[in-house]
């Protein structure tokens, strides 16, 4: 389905009933291809089977502690 930016603002249904139908929509500015929405995964991985579950599990630290020092204070205390 190709699809232009008015049909993406009024027409928003037609869009979502078409990557619902698993079809992959061009959008259009201008009449020039400028990017593609496709439909979602039908099965989606389950959280312990993505590349970044257990890539810390030799960690000895809690992971609140690993983010507080990953992020830092709000203010540079020198």
């Amino acid at each position: 389905m190709e699809a232009t930016i008015v049909n993406l603002r009024y027409n928003m249904r037609e869009v979502l009933n078409a990557l619902d139908r698993n079809e992959t929509v061009s959008v259009l500015h201008h009449g020039k291809k400028r990017g593609i929405l496709l439909p979602t995964p039908v099965n989606p991985k389950k959280i312990n089977e993505t590349d970044f579950f257990g890539m810390c599990a030799d960690e000895k630290e809690t992971v609140s502690s690993v983010f507080k020092k990953i992020r830092g204070g709000r203010y540079c205390d020198l």
